[in-house]
């Protein structure tokens, strides 16, 4: 009986501390929304009320005031910044300087070299994850449509004059590839969406298709649904996703990517936003004092966290920056060609069997010019695939306040 007692008592405390817990929470949200609605009047429009409220909560106050500093400063560094025509000219002949002068130029690129092709970055204004951190829609298309950029062409013709020594990029569009750059002067941190592989031979058997071969893969899913034609093994595609590791030795070169930052004077980012790219330590030679480092020269819009360690910030569009580079440098700028697409010469074709194994537009030699892209609308959508991926890994949900 005594035991019974004894539980009804216990049970009776817990209840009663959840409903305490219930009540001063709902006490404490009431709290923020006076204050916050205090807060969002000018001085001297404040009730009475309200300002004795704000004097009683200064520790709410102050959170609040903390809160709209961070977020304030996250629209700052989300802002896109652009130089005006002649301070971009007065930069890029800075740059132009430092190509001349670098023994060894290494080139690290993100989404925002691709821009110009139709394939929208991830924090930009229209980016990726921007569009869905604001809770809208984001379809994906079929990317393999997409061609090489001018800048794409002008890292080609540096390397070609020696002027870049390798390119380290985070795309995982091919165009890199497509390009004409040579394969041993680029490391693809993040894979190849035209390039899949056979772990089980050795070494690893690569096949390249003229096709993103990512339609049934993602986030630690990586087989195609194909087999290698030698040993049967399964292929698997070469992206990195977030919160995995890239250890391929092809496409990733992980080994060309450290030897040629360990070799780098100047490293130039063209269009990335650094924040993945920063957590490489390898590819900043974070191992020698900080005035025996790389000197580095960012291409960017909007805000990077390498800014304060860079000689110089370029606010410019890749294509603008590189075109007026290029006359600094008084080189051409070579044009894309389709016929000559390394991407040919380098496929391997489908077995028979594996003829319908992907849905995805191949693409051809000769230049067939999509109807949607004339018209302006829009390609349409296409399920699966690399593109996009990550954005909601380690995010949590917001709490209501």
């Amino acid at each position: 009986m005594a035991d019974d007692l004894s539980r009804v008592s216990l049970r009776a405390e817990r209840k009663a501390l959840q409903k305490a817990k219930i009540l001063q929470r709902e006490s404490d949200r009431n709290i923020v929304r006076l204050v916050r609605s205090a807060l969002k009047k000018p001085e001297t429009e404040r009730t009475e009320a309200e300002a004795a409220v704000l004097l009683l909560h200064r520790e709410t106050v102050d959170e609040l005031c903390k809160r709209q500093v961070r977020t304030d400063e996250l629209k700052r560094k989300q802002e896109e910044v652009f130089d005006d025509a002649e301070e971009l000219k007065s930069k890029v002949r800075e740059l132009a300087v430092a190509v001349k002068q670098a023994s060894h130029l290494v080139v690290y690129t993100g989404a925002g070299i691709s821009t110009a092709a139709s394939i929208p970055d991830y924090r930009g204004p229209n980016g990726v994850w921007t569009q869905l951190q604001k809770g809208r829609r984001v379809c994906s298309s079929d990317l393999s449509k997409a061609e090489p950029t001018l800048t794409h062409m002008c890292i080609r013709m540096l390397h070609k004059e020696k002027l870049v020594k390798h390119v380290v990029s985070q795309n995982c569009d091919g165009l890199h590839l497509r390009s004409g750059l040579p394969r041993q002067a680029l490391s693809e941190l993040h894979g190849n969406m035209f390039i899949e592989v056979c772990t089980s031979c050795a070494p690893i058997r690569e096949y390249v298709r003229l096709f993103d071969v990512t339609e049934r893969t993602s986030l630690h899913r990586h087989g195609t649904g194909r087999t290698c034609s030698i040993c049967g093994g399964e292929l698997r595609d070469t992206i990195v996703h977030f919160g995995e590791r890239g250890t391929l030795e092809k496409p990733l070169n992980w080994k060309g990517a450290a030897e040629a930052a360990g070799m780098a004077d100047v490293i130039l980012c063209l269009g990335s936003s650094l924040k993945v790219l920063r957590k490489y330590a390898c590819l900043w030679s974070m191992n020698r004092p900080a005035s025996k480092r790389p000197k580095l020269y960012i291409v960017n819009l909007q805000w990077t966290p390498k800014d304060d360690l860079a000689v110089l910030k370029i606010h410019g569009r890749c294509d603008d920056v590189m075109s007026l580079l290029m006359e600094e440098l008084n080189l051409q700028i070579p044009a894309y060609d389709r016929a000559k697409d390394p991407i040919f010469s380098l496929a391997t074709p489908l077995q028979p069997e594996e003829e319908d194994s992907s849905t995805r537009e191949v693409i051809a030699p000769l230049h067939q010019q999509d109807c949607s892209s004339v018209s302006g609308q829009q390609s349409p959508i296409v399920h699966g695939g690399w593109f996009g991926r990550g954005y909601g890994k380690g995010r949590k949900k917001k709490k209501a306040s």
